[in-house]
């Protein structure tokens, strides 16, 4: 989990360096939700921090901001916030490490949700890393998560643009954990409008049954990046593959469940709705795809290089 910033930590926000109690937005800033951002996570290693698939982030961010056209200035390319991230991290010392790298509309907008006349701005932000949490514990510990399907299902893909990592898509997310933790869940499973699996609050999903992994398609899903890596990593073990339309019925019949984000890693899911999944710990294939993204992200054993950004 993030840990407090204290007041020697700085914030680079449109090409400057600036205390982290002087980035600040302006209450009449524009407040409809329409800004894009990243997650992106550092790890410390024998050989210094690296940033992991930085390169991959920052495009998905200008990807995003592309979809709401969103006009991210000129000056602020990809090398720019490329550069600016691992900056961040040097100028604040942080070897374990999550950045929010975000897009957002500044000045006064009126009363109406329009975006007309606003400037766009761009920050990045840093703040070291600790091993806790929920998601953290479980990854320490060893512990598996329950998920509780949802009551909220994922808005479908003509409402808005599920592929842009975009603010408001994360309302969605929000209300649909609370309802999961409410009921003793760890986090929710959120199903689209037709019943099939996408994925929870703020992961993906995957099953694996018979030897062979399963993950619901990119229609109604985020393109995630940590998503894209264990699908690299399970090909590269001989694992088979399937992007596929599951229901919820599949996860219950799994051998295995897990999640995979930038925040979670790779976690095992011990229960969906009360149902115990498996033997109701991590299971074998989840532990090795964990396993294998953990030598990758620390650069231990024969990881990708290109994989990293040395810090």
């Amino acid at each position: 989990m993030l840990t407090q910033p204290e007041d020697n930590h700085v914030v680079w926000l449109d090409g400057a360096f600036v205390p982290w109690r002087e980035a600040t937005m302006h209450i009449s800033d524009h407040h409809f939700g329409a800004g894009v951002f990243e997650g992106v996570r550092a790890y410390a290693s024998d050989s210094g921090a690296n940033l992991f698939r930085l390169a991959e982030h920052t495009n998905r961010l200008f990807g995003s901001a592309r979809i709401l056209n969103m006009r991210i200035p000129e000056q602020f390319n990809r090398d720019c916030l490329n550069q600016a991230q691992v900056d961040v991290l040097k100028r604040n010392g942080f070897k374990n490490a999550y950045l929010r790298p975000f897009v957002y509309y500044a000045g006064f907008g009126g009363l109406a949700p329009s975006t007309r006349g606003l400037s766009v701005r761009v920050a990045v932000m840093a703040l070291a890393w600790s091993d806790a949490g929920v998601f953290g514990k479980a990854q320490q510990e060893g512990r598996s998560l329950a998920l509780r399907t949802s009551s909220f299902a994922r808005p479908p893909a003509n409402a808005v643009f599920v592929k842009a990592k975009a603010n408001a898509n994360y309302l969605n997310g929000i209300l649909a954990i609370e309802e999961a933790r409410s009921a003793g869940a760890d986090d929710a499973l959120l199903l689209d409008q037709a019943g099939f699996v996408t994925e929870t609050s703020g992961a993906n999903l995957f099953l694996v049954r018979g030897g062979t992994l399963y993950t619901p398609p990119l229609t109604s899903v985020l393109e995630g990046i940590t998503r894209s890596t264990v699908i690299a990593l399970a090909k590269e073990a001989g694992i088979a593959v399937l992007e596929q339309q599951l229901k919820r019925e599949d996860a219950y019949l799994a051998d295995e469940v897990f999640l995979t984000g930038t925040a979670v890693e790779v976690v095992p899911v011990r229960e969906v709705d009360q149902r115990q999944i498996g033997k109701g710990s991590c299971g074998p294939i989840t532990e090795r795809l964990r396993a294998a993204y953990v030598s990758h992200v620390r650069a231990r054993g024969a990881y990708r290089a290109e994989w990293l950004t040395p810090v």
